[in-house]
This record gives structure tokens, sequence and C-alpha cells, in this order.
């Protein structure tokens, strides 16, 4: 199973972008999304932006991995 997180582009740069993904900046690969701006968002799977999202799916989407995250799993 393959698994993407939303991140919102903090800065371009030619072949990266910094990202922020839930608090955690990264840099990652746009070489799917060259046409991404700043303050857009991306899903994010194997350090590569693969796909722009639009920004109700990506605050959404990071709502539940957000639920995930603070959920008591025994």
């Amino acid at each position: 199973m393959c698994v993407g997180v939303p991140a919102k582009v903090i800065e371009k740069k030619d072949y990266t972008a910094l990202v922020d993904v839930m608090g955690t900046r990264m840099e990652v690969g746009i070489l799917f999304v060259p046409e991404v701006q700043t303050g857009e968002y991306v899903i994010v799977h194997a350090g590569q932006g693969m796909s722009i999202v639009d920004r109700d799916f990506a605050r959404a989407s990071i709502n539940e991995w957000e639920k995930m995250a603070h959920a008591n799993v025994i």
C-alpha cells in the first residue's frame, strides 16, 4: 500500500521545494509537479511531490492524519 501525505509548499527551487508536513519542514523533489507554486499543496510520497491538490482536500486529509496520530490504539 502506498501512502501520500499533503504538504504545503513554503519555498520553490528549480527541482525541489521546501514543504511543511503537519509542522515538519523537509525538502522534496518536484519533478512530477514542476508547475507547483509557493502556497499550494502537494501530495508527497517517497520524498517526491506527486500531485497538486486543493487547499480544502489538503486540510481535510491533514485533519484525518492528525486523528490517526492521536488515536489510542491498544
